[in-house]
C-alpha cells in the first residue's frame, strides 16, 4: 500500500510503498483510510523532537494519529491510532472509532476532532460550562480558539469575548459568534483595562486561555480583587504558545474568586476521554453536518506529502492530507 513514511529519524515523510496492516486482535479494525490530518504532534513526533519518540529507536514509520475513512462493512468512521493513519490502510481499537456523518465532508470530519479535544473537553469537564455563561477566549485567532467560539456557543454562553494579536483575524471572528475582540496588540495598561471594563459589566465566568505567558498575566490582573465579594470565574489552560510559565502574585490568589486548571493529555480522567468518543466528537460531527460548526482546510493529495510537509499552511486553517 501507498504511505508517508519516515525512513529516518527526522526526515521528511515519503510518499512510499509500505506493508499494509493487519488487525490482528479482537478489539482492532481495519479502516479504507480517506483523509487524515497533519497537527503540531504530528510534525513533532515525525522530527523525534516530542517527548513520546525522542528516546525511542526509530523505525520506518507512518505519520498520523488520526483520520477518516470506511470500515470493511462499509461504515463511515473516524479514528485514532497510535500506529500511523496517513496511508491507504490503517488499523484502529474499535474504542476509537466514531461513526461520522455520511454528508460531512472527509476533510471536515478529520479536520475537526482535534480541535473538539482542545476545546469542548475544557469548557464541558475543567470549566463546567453552563448556559447564559459569559466566556473569554484568550488567543481565540487559532483554528482550535476558531472551534471553541463555535462551540462555547453551542453550549449557550450568554456573551463571547475573544483575544489575539492579528487584527484581521480578529474582526473575522464575529462571524463565528464573538460578541466582543480585544486586540493584543494594544498597550498593557489599556488591555488591562478594557478587560476590567467588560468584567464590571458582564463578569466573565470562563476563560479559555491558549497563549498562556503575559496575556493571561494581564488577565488575572485585570480581575484582582479589592477585599470585598469577586465573582467566580475559573480560567483553564489549553496552550503555551506565548511562554510556558507566568508570574503570578499571591493577592490575586487570596483576593479574588479564581480557580485555574488546565486541559489536556494526563488532566482527564478516563470517564471524561471516554466521552470524548462515545458523546462529544459524535456531537460536534452533527453540528458540523448541520453548519453549526464550520473549519477551514488545504487539502493536499498523499502523492504530495513530501512538497506540502514544510510549507507554510494559511492561517485558520487545517491541513489535510486526501487518499
Amino acid at each position: 500500500m501507498k504511505a508517508a513514511v519516515v525512513f529516518e529519524k527526522g526526515s521528511i515523510p515519503q510518499y512510499a510503498d509500505f506493508t499494509e496492516p493487519e488487525a490482528i486482535q479482537e478489539d482492532e479494525v481495519m479502516v479504507s483510510v480517506k483523509a487524515a490530518s497533519i497537527k503540531n504532534l504530528d510534525k513533532a513526533r515525525a522530527s523525534g523532537k516530542h517527548y513520546s519518540t525522542e528516546n525511542k529507536e526509530h523505525q520506518p514509520t507512518i505519520i498520523g494519529s488520526d483520520g477518516v475513512g470506511y470500515l470493511e462493512n462499509g461504515t463511515k468512521v473516524y479514528f485514532f491510532s497510535k500506529k500511523g493513519t496517513v496511508a491507504e490502510k490503517a488499523v484502529a481499537d474499535r474504542d476509537f472509532v466514531v461513526p461520522v456523518p455520511e454528508n460531512l465532508d472527509f476533510s471536515v470530519a478529520a479536520a475537526l476532532p482535534n480541535a473538539v479535544m482542545g476545546s469542548a473537553m475544557g469548557l464541558k469537564f475543567k470549566a463546567g460550562i453552563q448556559p447564559g455563561d459569559v466566556v473569554l477566549i484568550n488567543g481565540a485567532t487559532g483554528i482550535t480558539g476558531r472551534i471553541a467560539i463555535q462551540i462555547a456557543r453551542l453550549y449557550g454562553a450568554e456573551k463571547i469575548i475573544v483575544t489575539g494579536r492579528n487584527e484581521e483575524s480578529l474582526k473575522s471572528l464575529h462571524k463565528l459568534g464573538a460578541d466582543e475582540a480585544v486586540s493584543l496588540q494594544l498597550s498593557d495598561e489599556a488591555f488591562k483595562q478594557k478587560i476590567k471594563d467588560i468584567h464590571a459589566s458582564t463578569p466573565i465566568d470562563i476563560v479559555l486561555d491558549y497563549i498562556w505567558g503575559h496575556s493571561v498575566e494581564m488577565i488575572l490582573s485585570a480581575f484582582k480583587g479589592d477585599g470585598t465579594f469577586s465573582h467566580k470565574t475559573k480560567l483553564v489552560s489549553v496552550g503555551g504558545m506565548s511562554g510556558d510559565t507566568i508570574q503570578l502574585s499571591s493577592q490575586i490568589l487570596r483576593g479574588t474568586d479564581i480557580q485555574i486548571s488546565g486541559s489536556g493529555l494526563g488532566s482527564w480522567t478516563k470517564q471524561e476521554s471516554a466521552l470524548l468518543f462515545s458523546e462529544i466528537i459524535p456531537e460536534m460531527f452533527l453540528a458540523a453536518a448541520d453548519g453549526k460548526i464550520t473549519i477551514e482546510t488545504q487539502e493536499v493529495d498523499l502523492k504530495d506529502i513530501e512538497a506540502i510537509w514544510n510549507a507554510e499552511v494559511p492561517a485558520g486553517k487545517r491541513l489535510v492530507i486526501k487518499i
